[in-house]
């Protein structure tokens, strides 16, 4: 596929900050010097986090002193010294010179509190972290050379099953963070507007979907398209469930072009896609909706459900996302990323296939569901 080099169109919202100078000389330079310092930013923040400080701080109404600090602890005066003045500079804590008492900042509170920096956090540091050492490598190779950290697979979805604990748990609560909280809402798009009684699930992990599908729906069974060795974890995840016995699984490793989605009995009524296809290529999605368009019906509905970067309302999350897609280049499978609509829409129409309705805004990660079915001269 030959780059797009149209131009970029990015949310109201997003031109605002990406389009002007927004910072004096001043805090460019303080900026520069944040990049420069960030891996040490980035360790000594989590360490204010994992011994405790910010937590006691958070629940002191004075403050604390370091030798407070300390004592409760556990640390000597010396690594509490470190950390705290290094916090002082990066913006996590404020101090009273007078009593000589350390409290929360704002930043220091959203780093505590708020539940999505807390899964970045843990997803950078137990899964990315090493692997980001590598990413120039990545960059010009195409290929996950981070991944190397954990392991020799191709991609780090062969992986997922055998990455240490740590890391395996924080790579699932980020998918799953940003997803889970879209699911009410997406349950509304794909079953109140179409009579959904079969749901082909593209990339369904451990089923949570499924599971969310099976309970909403009585009607619905659902076809999860997966990994072989993804089957089994979903299989075992499912156990027990209200509605597992209308989820079956199909391994199908979907980088393989010569392998077509599942054919038997009718043509599914919709084809549910999650934060699945900035896990490929362009190329590789163009095959993947070409094969799923092989499977559709003239009544069937494919429904991409993406965090796509140019729509955010806010350029934190727009921050949040590209800096996700340098994940997917050292450590995921070294050729995808977070797409823009541009780019989507390119692929779904070298596909033979068109975006009928996109959907914005949707949960916590403000994902967007792109609704695509064939051409007319399709059906």
């Amino acid at each position: 596929m030959q780059p797009n080099f149209e131009n970029m169109e990015l949310s109201p919202a997003l031109q605002k900050v990406f389009t002007k100078e927004q910072l004096s000389a001043r805090e460019a330079q303080r900026q520069a010097e944040w990049i420069a310092w960030g891996p040490v930013v980035f360790q000594a923040s989590r360490l204010m986090l994992k011994t405790g400080i910010l937590d006691l701080l958070g629940k002191s109404r004075e403050g604390l002193t370091r030798e407070e600090i300390c004592r409760q602890t556990g640390l000597s005066d010396y690594a509490a010294k470190c950390l705290l003045e290094a916090s002082l500079c990066i913006g996590t804590v404020l101090v009273d010179v007078d009593t000589d008492r350390y409290t929360l900042s704002k930043t220091g509170w959203f780093l505590l509190n708020d539940p999505a920096t807390r899964v970045n956090m843990d997803f950078s540091h137990d899964v990315n972290y090493m692997g980001w050492f590598r990413l120039e490598e990545a960059l010009r190779n195409g290929k996950p050379e981070g991944l190397k950290y954990f392991g020799d697979w191709p991609t780090v979805y062969e992986g997922l099953s055998s990455l240490p604990p740590d890391a395996q748990r924080s790579w699932f609560a980020f998918d799953h963070f940003y997803s889970d909280s879209s699911f009410p809402e997406a349950l509304k798009i794909v079953f109140d507007e179409h009579h959904v009684r079969s749901l082909y699930d593209v990339g369904g992990n451990t089923g949570k979907w499924a599971l969310q599908c099976v309970a909403y729906n009585p009607e619905v069974k659902v076809s999860i398209l997966d990994l072989p060795q993804q089957i089994e974890m979903m299989r075992e995840n499912i156990k027990g469930h209200e509605g597992a016995d209308r989820i079956r699984g199909y391994g199908i490793n979907l980088l393989d072009t010569t392998s077509p989605f599942p054919s038997e009995g009718e043509c599914p009524d919709a084809i549910w896609m999650s934060q699945f296809l900035d896990c490929f290529s362009m190329n590789e999605i163009v095959s993947i909706l070409s094969r799923a368009r092989e499977a559709m019906a003239p009544h069937s509905r494919i429904y991409i459900m993406e965090t796509l970067w140019d729509r955010q309302r806010f350029d934190t999350a727009a921050f949040v996302l590209t800096m996700t897609s340098l994940y997917f280049t050292a450590i995921a499978n070294g050729n995808s990323k977070m797409y823009n609509t541009e780019d989507m829409e390119e692929c779904i129409r070298r596909a033979g296939l068109k975006t009928e309705k996109i959907y914005d805004g949707i949960g916590t990660g403000q994902h967007s569901i792109m609704v695509v079915k064939r051409f007319a001269n399709d059906e």
